[in-house]
């Protein structure tokens, strides 16, 4: 027969022993785990900086949009004010016309 002190050591040193196991498997796949999560942010950190370079490209290129837009405003307030301009000599033009009529 066996007793429960036997019972208690037969059944928990098996228990430990996988307990024990199961940490031991599980803080190694945590460790590859985190090699390769530092070798992806190495990479990535790579990747990054030349998206940052291509950032700054484009900031530059946003830049010259920006000035052609402004001469473009530029030349509309400039057409506006010819156009207003030839609208008063016509005007003018077509009152002297009348007067004389």
């Amino acid at each position: 027969m066996v007793t429960n002190e036997q019972l208690y050591i037969l059944v928990g040193i098996p228990m430990l022993f996988n307990a024990t196991l199961i940490g031991l498997v599980i803080a190694y796949i945590n460790a590859k785990i985190g090699k390769v999560e530092s070798k992806m942010d190495a990479r990535f950190d790579g990747v990054n900086a030349r998206f940052d370079g291509v950032n700054t490209r484009f900031e530059g290129v946003n830049a010259r949009f920006d000035a052609i837009d402004r001469r473009f405003d530029d030349m509309r307030d400039l057409w506006r004010a010819e156009l207003r301009r030839v609208e008063e000599v016509l005007d003018a033009r077509l009152k002297h016309i009348e007067e004389r009529g």
